[in-house]
Order: structure tokens, then sequence, then C-alpha cells
């Protein structure tokens, strides 16, 4: 990727860059390795529940056979959730920034035992997690709230997962100072800047969690205080919640701003329009948890309010995105010899399958992004809220425009880090278009069952004794989507371990593709300077949840028991 650079002081001269060599390239795809490959076995647990719930939605319950294993519908759902929402993202995140970030600033990692002590920090929390979690002493579902509570291990798990991402986080910003401190004067590589801001977004964002696991959850269950304040925990969770959302997304939206044009043979649109982008994720991210308690009585009106007006603004960089992406694979489309307003669509680079599982997710994420937006709004949130409308569109978001996404990136990422050629590309498009159909059907059936019907979210349908007849034809909808997306899902496993395990290396090496910007000049100044970012981010956050924890926090009363509700 080209830089452009602006005049030194002879007087001042950088240090000289450190090269990158084949030994700096090898550990860093080893340690991408290793995470891609524990993301991709916690997704394949967790898809294969997915599919026994939606079976039992529509009265097919297999979970009284698998009684060794799983007890009861509500274990199965806390490790689909805890799997495919939290670990095969954060692990495959960690993974891919890793990789991308060293390649973009083409400089090795500044502390590789960091990076390595990082991975076995998330590892080692990721198998205390999992221990209680498979034991069935940890069923409180993804978001665990309590009075609901788990065996510690559990929330001591994942912790350490949560620290080991911030340990990757430090080694990428380690990373960044000494390049920038050899590089003064240089714009920072977009793919570069965009995964340090998303890590530094999310070190922000988990604050919350941590807060709430550290002195709120991890004292009550090991007994340290007689119970727990289930408000304030939930408030911290989703201090965390939704921000947790953007740091699924933005990862894509790093591959679909700077790598997905040049595979299209396009270029980036616009490279000031891609980093304002984000940075307003940046700034706007964390301060929008409350439009996720618009039910909660013991939040005002007025804080629920200023985050539904601060939810509608980041959705703003999610409308830019929509254009800038647009235009820079247009350009691509219409170099490659596209016509017309839309003929140029079909000249797209639709026989990569990295490529069309990317586009499709993009268009996935747009019908995810119009239910984002009635979510946001107060009145509307209130017809829909802990409804299956909601499961319907965060499956149009992780479940779409991330892990989608995510497979396409992984079409060219274990080619090269294992040097062998993908296996095969028809199958590896066959699985991005039954995935495409598969989520549609199913979440267009979650979405009209949630918002016509009022169908519970978090619920046994099948077992349900009031349950509609009604229901009936949306259930089954959901249910021939969930047998494509299990059908997509064996074909993304299929294609994956026939690359790893058959020895058919590559007729030339795979590089990591970067598009370049059309504008070749410098972006501003102000789009490359951290601290206004860095420090308004914190500003809105101390104004947007500042007065109603410290309220919270003083008025707290560790009065709730824990409850088990579940068989064991």
């Amino acid at each position: 990727m080209s830089v452009q650079t602006m005049p030194l002081n002879e007087a001042t001269a950088a240090p000289a860059p450190v090269p990158l060599t084949d030994s700096d390239l090898k550990v860093v795809d080893r340690i991408t390795g290793w995470y891609v490959g524990i993301s991709i076995a916690a997704l394949t647990i967790g898809l294969a529940l997915g599919v026994l719930q939606g079976l039992e939605h529509v009265g097919l319950d297999l979970y009284p056979y698998l009684t060794p294993i799983f007890k009861s519908y509500y274990h199965g759902l806390t490790i689909h959730g805890v799997l495919n929402a939290l670990v095969w993202t954060t692990f495959f995140i960690c993974g891919f920034f890793t990789f991308a970030t060293v390649r973009s600033l083409n400089r090795p990692l500044r502390y590789p035992r960091l990076a390595y002590a990082a991975l076995l920090v998330m590892v080692g929390g990721l198998i205390l997690t999992g221990i209680p979690m498979l034991a069935n002493m940890a069923t409180v579902l993804y978001t665990f709230y309590p009075p609901l509570q788990a065996h510690w291990a559990f929330y001591v798990g994942l912790t350490l997962v949560v620290v080991g991402s911030w340990m990757v986080g430090y080694s990428l910003l380690f990373t960044y100072a000494a390049w920038r401190k050899e590089n003064p004067g240089v714009r920072t590589p977009f793919i570069a800047l965009a995964c340090l801001i998303t890590m530094v977004m999310w070190q922000i964002a988990t604050l919350g969690v941590a807060a709430e696991i550290l002195f709120l959850l991890i004292p009550w269950t090991l007994g340290w205080v007689g119970g727990t304040d289930p408000l304030l925990a939930r408030t911290l969770f989703w201090y965390f919640g939704h921000p947790l959302v953007y740091f699924w997304l933005l990862p894509a939206y790093v591959s679909w701003y700077g790598m997905l044009p040049a595979q299209t043979g396009g270029k980036m649109f616009s490279g000031s329009l891609a980093r304002l982008v984000f940075w307003l994720f940046l700034l706007l991210s964390t301060p929008v948890g409350f439009h996720h308690q618009y039910t909660d009585p013991g939040i005002p009106q007025t804080w629920k309010a200023i985050h539904m007006v601060l939810t509608y603004g980041v959705a703003f960089p999610s409308l830019l995105t929509a254009f800038t992406v647009v235009a820079s694979l247009e350009i691509g489309a219409r170099a490659r010899g596209g016509k017309g307003w839309f003929g140029w669509i079909r000249k797209l680079n639709w026989g990569d399958p990295s490529y069309t599982a990317q586009n499709l997710a993009m268009i996935l994420f747009a019908f995810g992004g119009i239910s984002g937006i009635i979510n946001a709004s107060y009145s509307v949130n209130l017809a829909v809220h802990n409804t299956s409308w909601i499961p319907g569109h965060f499956h149009l978001t992780v479940g779409s425009a991330t892990t989608l996404t995510f497979f396409g990136i992984c079409y060219w990422l274990v080619p090269k880090l294992t040097g062998r050629k993908l296996f095969t590309k028809g199958l590896a498009l066959a699985q991005a278009w039954t995935w495409f159909f598969g989520m549609l059907l199913f979440a267009n059936g979650y979405h009209l069952l949630g918002l016509r019907y009022g169908v519970p979210r978090r619920t046994m349908l099948g077992a349900a004794p009031y349950a509609s007849p009604e229901w009936t034809p949306f259930l089954y909808e959901t249910l021939i989507g969930v047998v494509l997306l299990f059908i997509s899902a064996t074909l993304f496993f299929l294609v994956i371990a026939g690359t790893v395990l058959l020895p058919r290396k590559l007729d030339r090496p795979i590089e990591m593709p970067v598009a370049e910007p059309l504008d070749p000049r410098p972006t501003p100044a102000w789009l490359d300077t951290w601290f206004p970012w860095v420090a308004g981010a914190i500003a809105l956050v101390l104004l947007a949840y500042g007065p109603m924890l410290w309220n919270l926090v003083a008025n707290a009363e560790l009065f709730s028991q824990g409850y088990q509700v579940w068989p064991r």
C-alpha cells in the first residue's frame, strides 16, 4: 500500500524502520491460525445447537435424546449464544486484526511474547468458561442477567477472555507506537488505523462488563456478599452490550472498505470518509445502552430519550458506509466493463467466493440496519421488545453482516495461512448463496412472528401451551431457513477442512487485498489524530452514563439472591 509522506526535519530524523522478515510473518501467521482455528471450532458447536433450537420451535424436540450431554433447551441455548456471539467473533477478530495490522503497517509486532500471552490468556479463559457451561452449571444465556446465577468459573473465564482481548489491543497499539516513531508525519494506512480504532473502542466498551463481573457477580457467586443489584448489573452489561455489536461489525467494515474493492478491481471511493466513519463509531458506539432498557422502570425516561437520540446518531456512519462502499464497488465493476444505472452490478466479481460472501453479507445487513433503527425508537421498541423480532434482527447483524463476511475473509485468509488452494470454489460459492437465502427466510419469519403476534424470545416455542396455530406458517419458514443454514454451515466446514487437509499447494502466493484510494492525495491530518476523538468518546460516555451510574451505585441494594432454575 502506498502512503503519502510530509516533509521531515533532518535534524529530528526518525529511527530506521524495522524490516518485516519471513520469520516475523510466520509468528503472526501462527498466532492468527490459532485464533481462526479456535473460532471456527466454537462456531461448529454453536451452529449445531442452533439447528436443534430451530427444530424445537416446530415441535421436533431432540434435547430429550441428548440428555447425557445437554440437559435442556436452555442449556443448549446458552452454549449456542456464548460460542457464536462471544467466542467465534472475539477470537476471529483478534486473529484477523493481528494479521491485518502487521501487514498494513509493514512492521513486525513490537512485543511478540505479549501477543502469545494474550492468546494463552484467552484460551485459558475459554476453557474455564466452557467447563461449567458444558456441565450445566452456567445456564444463564449469553447475557447472564442476574438473578440467574452461574458457577464462579464461568464469570472468571469470561473475565480472562476480555483481559486477553485487551492484551491483543495493547500488542497492536505498541506496534503502532513503534511504527509511528519510525514514520513521523506519515498517514497511518487505513486498514491499520481502522483495526486500532476498533480495539480502542473495545477497550472503552468492555469496562462495563468487566465492572459488572468483578464487582457484582464474582463476589456474589462466591458468597462474599449476600446478594446483587439486578438493575445495576443490567446497566453495566448494556454499557458493553451494544458496542459489542460494533465490535462484531467493524472488522467487516475493515474488509468492506479496505479490501473488498480490490477484490473486484475497484478503489476506495473516499479514504477521508472511510476514516471518518471509524472515528464516528469510536465516538458514538458506547453511550447508547439505555435503548436496551426502555422497559426497565429504574431508568428515568429522560436518560432513555438521550440514548435514543445517540442511537439514531450512531446509524449515521452506517449510512455513510452504504454510500461509500457501494461507490467503491461500482468503480471496480465499471472498470470491468459494467454499464448503465444497474447493469454494472453484473460485472462485479461474483465468481470469487470471498467477494460474493461479503457482498451478500452487505445486502443482508441492509435489512438488519432497518430493523435496528426501529429498535432504537422508544415507542416502536415497546411493541417488539423481548419478542422474536430481536433475534431476527441480530441474526442479520452478527449472523449475517459479521459471520458471512468472516466466511468470505476465510476464503482468502485460510489459503494464505496454509499455503494451500481453496477447496473448492464451487462449494464455497454455494455456501455463500445458501447462507444468504437461509438467513433471509429465518430472519423474516422471526421478524414477522415478533411484530404481528408478539411471540416471545428465549422460549421453547414448541412446548409453549399458549402457542397459536397462526404462528405455524412462519415457524416453518424459519425451519426452511434453518435447514438451508445447516447445509451452508456444512459446506463451509467442508471447504475449510479440505483446504487445510488436502496437500494442494498454491500456484502463486496470496497477498492481503488492499484497496488503493481513488484520490491519491493525503487525507486531512485531523483524520489521523487520536487525541480529540478519544477524548470526545470518553467525554460523551461520562455525560451519557456518569450521572445515572453514580445514582445507581450510590443507591445500590445487594438484595437479590441467586437462582438456578434449570434442571440439574
